[in-house]
């Protein structure tokens, strides 16, 4: 069963930073791709950052210059480093994996539970 466990989420004063980690298990984690979303109250869920397999990445534009998602396959784990957070920041983040079940072998889109961020101004 593919599991990912999201931490690192708080509240942080405006201008501050937070790490977000994901610990992923259960899936071929050196072949997904990973990223972040964020979905604030009463809006749908957004894209934050990606990365792939190979390392590169993408941003949203709100998070470029700020936000740097980086990944760990020995660890089985995903970051999202926040800088220069603001109050627009605040939302519940979401790790996603799109890979490979280490048992059924079926490609699937995972998502964790979700850990959330409150930047107060």
């Amino acid at each position: 069963q593919v599991r990912l466990v999201e931490s690192g989420g708080g509240l942080v004063q405006a201008g501050g930073s937070l790490r977000l980690s994901c610990a992923a298990s259960g899936l071929i984690f050196t072949i997904s791709n990973l990223g972040w979303y964020y979905q604030a109250p009463g809006k749908q869920r957004e894209l934050v950052a990606t990365i792939t397999h190979g390392g590169s990445t993408s941003y949203a534009d709100s998070a470029k210059g700020r936000f740097t998602i980086s990944r760990d396959n020995t660890k089985n784990t995903v970051y999202l480093q926040m800088n220069s957070l603001k109050p627009e920041d605040t939302a519940v983040y979401y790790c996603n994996a799109r890979g490979v079940d280490l048992v059924t072998r079926r490609v699937g889109d995972y998502w964790g539970q979700g850990t959330q961020v409150t930047v107060s101004s």
